[in-house]
């Protein structure tokens, strides 16, 4: 038995709450009664209920508040503290309740004389019914052990009130709102277009009963859960159809390291022993996973915690019994799967040949899931809030992640459209597969380098399929993000050479690790304060040169992967030409010592920057007699210059590619590299889009580094174009006062019969 603090007192409470909840009193005298438990266990002046009615939060028990306020006082979701638990479903633990930017002063309560505050929320179905919140006169933060005590007793709290109809019904929010047409958009995560009949991944597990009559029994239950569900994902690793190499494989072994995990075990064993049945247990700890979820603004850190909450579910699904997810049942035709968040097991388990597309009411770019999606050529569209409420079971669903929609139940008119634009995508798919060996030569015969950005083992693959020149841009960082702990040296050895090796004698450039700021490792903290600017913070060369443990051993991977080769290496966010002396002169230390070991080196060293910090543009003419190469980082540059965060919806329309303020800089770089004979190339989202990719070469620019999807695409305009007509606009465009060349110049293009397309 697993005995602290915290089971300790929630034993107590829920001792003798589950006497009170077998009597057959009122739900009103039940309520009377359980905050005057609560309130005598924790030494709580103060013990308040606030249910949901009608929309708003009314005070329905109290002890210690003002008996005349209850069923009279009432805040809205998101007014005062406890509109604030209830809306944001998050805990809140104050030693000063009224210093809170939301506290809200109800009078007829009394509450004026206590000043700390703590409050949980109750759930039920996933949704805020209520608060359960605690007062006291002096001025203190109320310890761990009992913010847990209030958070297990709360789930207890949610059955009795669900049981005794006290709440408004959560059931409405399964029911769909609308059965007419519907168009949606989310965030793309793996390109493409998909048709098929809608299919909810596994129906939500509601939990009846919530306190143990044998804990003991309660804990064998779980013991034996955890079992079936550790061979299921020991299965689901070894059966993978992708082969023993990839960030795939990693991702699942990743996975399974949190299936083993003891801490989380433990956490469940707690919860027993407070008092809770096996599926409350489970619940319990993923209510409090999701909370943590809700406060962490660390991506990487979110998408680490639904790997979690993905085998809570798994467990839940297990120990209660019902084990019938969409992928057990079996897809009876084309599915677009639908989910609020998926596990990289759970979509292993579906069926490949009618599983043709993925949504997800959250998801990110950095899942595992999306990883285990891109290499099953799956593709998925996240971030589409309350798509469960809008889809009926069966609906068909039209995707088309490259214009980010999804269109339900749609017309016949919207059907002809997308059918035709999937004909249309693929026969031009087709042409550009045709095209594959064609050289990206403009009519006038200038020779213009295409090349790939990766970041992935998988992704080298794509210079075979798309005919690329070579990979401009490797993201060495991808490897960490998802990994579970710091990649060896070793494992970051295999993973370049295994790229190096696809690409033969094509060049590959590695960028070094690009990780700090927004993409901050859970194994590789900063301490607890946060940025508030994470992309202009400590990040990428900033971090790795004062974490130089980390950057010395990318340096060895790199080193002797590239034996026998040219080795490139450009590194990220430099600002002063010295950042870039200390990690030359790093990596040319541990080429000196591996010579030293007479080991095996590449033939040559090739070092190149990013440019993309303004202030780079100031001191170039120092830092270029030093490069073999300069690659500008279209992304960061252009929101640095322009100090428009460029996912802020509202700066959008001044987060352009084609205002005269980014050519005329883009130009001056160009020429600059032009007078010292140095090449320079693009390998942000700016080159791959037909049109900007366009103003580029006007402009001088002869590499880009580009998505795999774009290579067709940008080729087939770089041989339907003259340069020099291109240059002379370009050129007439950056000095006539235009504000914006995008309009110019794609009237210029027409005119031309340009393939922008």
């Amino acid at each position: 038995m697993v005995t602290t603090p915290a089971t300790t007192a929630a034993r107590k409470i829920l001792s003798r709450l589950h006497e009170l909840m077998a009597s057959r009193s009122a739900a009103q005298q039940k309520l009377n009664k359980v905050v005057e438990i609560i309130g005598e266990e924790l030494h709580s002046e103060v013990c308040s209920i606030y249910l949901l009615r009608e929309g708003l939060l009314e005070l329905y028990a109290t002890r210690g508040l003002k008996q005349e306020a209850v069923h009279v006082a009432k805040l809205a979701l998101g007014q005062g503290l406890v509109g604030t638990i209830a809306g944001n479903v998050e805990t809140l633990n104050l030693d000063e309740a009224a210093a809170h930017p939301d506290f809200a002063y109800l009078p007829e309560t009394g509450e004026e004389l206590f000043h700390s505050f703590a409050g949980v929320p109750i759930v039920r179905r996933e949704k805020s019914v209520g608060v359960l919140c605690v007062q006291h006169v002096d001025p203190r933060r109320y310890e761990e052990v009992e913010i847990e005590a209030l958070q297990t007793v709360a789930m207890v709290l949610s059955e009795l009130i669900a049981n005794a109809e006290l709440v408004d019904d959560t059931r409405t929010d399964d029911r769909v709102t609308g059965t007419g047409s519907n168009m949606l958009t989310g965030l793309q995560l793996v390109m493409g277009m998909a048709r098929g009949h809608a299919v909810f991944h596994q129906p939500r597990i509601h939990i009846e009963h919530t306190v143990a009559e044998d804990t003991e029994a309660e804990r064998q239950r779980v013991y034996s859960a955890f079992t079936k569900m550790r061979e299921q994902i020991d299965r689901m690793a070894g059966a993978s159809e992708f082969g023993v190499d990839g960030e795939h494989q990693e991702v699942l072994e990743t996975y399974k390291m949190f299936a083993y995990d003891e801490g989380w075990a433990r956490r469940i064993n707690e919860a027993i022993d407070s008092g809770l049945t096996a599926e409350a247990a489970i619940e319990r700890v993923q209510q409090r996973t999701r909370m943590r979820m809700r406060q962490i603004q660390d991506p990487l850190l979110q998408d680490r915690m639904h790997d979690l909450e993905d085998l809570a579910n798994r467990l839940l699904r297990i120990v209660s019994g019902q084990l019938g997810t969409a992928a057990q049942l079996g897809l009876r035709q084309d599915a677009i799967l639908i989910a609020r968040n998926l596990g990289p097991a759970e979509l292993l388990e579906y069926d490949r040949r009618r599983l043709k597309g993925v949504i997800l009411e959250e998801g990110s770019l950095t899942a595992h899931v999306i990883i285990v999606a891109r290499a099953m050529g799956v593709p998925v569209l996240g971030r589409l809030r309350d798509i469960r409420h809008q889809v009926n079971e069966g609906d068909l669903i039209l995707m088309d992640v490259i214009e980010n929609r999804v269109f339900v139940r749609p017309s016949p008119d919207m059907e002809e459209a997308f059918e035709n634009k999937l004909n249309l995508t693929q026969k031009r798919r087709a042409a550009f597969a045709a095209a594959r060996d064609l050289p990206p030569v403009t009519k006038d015969n200038e020779r213009i380098e295409l090349m790939v950005n990766a970041g992935l083992r998988d992704d080298a693959a794509a210079l075979d399929v798309t005919g690329a020149d070579g990979i401009g841009l490797f993201r060495t960082e991808f490897q960490f993000l998802v990994s579970a702990t710091m990649p060896q040296r070793e494992r970051q050895q295999r993973l370049y050479k295994d790229v190096l090796d696809v690409a033969g004698d094509r060049p590959v450039i590695f960028r070094t690790v690009d990780i700090g700021g927004d993409k901050a490792l859970p194994y590789m903290r900063q301490g607890e304060d946060t940025e508030e600017n994470p992309a202009m913070g400590w990040r990428a060369l900033r971090l790795a040169l004062e974490r130089d443990g980390l950057m010395k051993a990318q340096a060895r991977a790199l080193l002797e992967a590239a034996a026998g080769k040219t080795l490139y290496v450009m590194f990220p966010l430099i600002s002063e030409p010295w950042e870039f002396d200390e990690a030359k002169a790093l990596i040319e230390k541990q080429r000196a010592w591996l010579v030293n070991q007479r080991k095996a080196v590449p033939n040559a060293v090739r070092y190149g920057a990013m440019l993309e910090v303004p202030a780079l543009a100031e001191v170039l003419d120092l830092l270029l007699p030093r490069l073999d190469f300069l690659s500008i980082g279209t992304n960061d540059l252009t929101q640095f210059l322009f100090a428009a965060d460029r996912a802020h919806p509202k700066l959008a329309e001044r987060y352009d590619w084609l205002s005269i303020a980014i050519l005329r800089f883009l130009s001056r770089i160009v020429k600059a590299c032009e007078a010292h004979k140095v090449p320079v190339g693009v390998c942000g989202e700016m080159g791959g889009r037909t049109l900007e990719a366009m103003a580029l070469l006007g402009l001088g620019i002869r590499r880009l580094s580009i998505t795999p999807a774009s290579i067709g695409p940008v080729k087939a305009m770089i041989r339907s174009l003259d340069l020099a007509p291109l240059k002379e606009e370009m050129a007439k465009l950056l000095t006539d006062g235009t504000p914006n060349a995008r309009a110019a110049l794609l009237a210029w293009a027409q005119e031309r019969r340009i393939d922008l397309n």
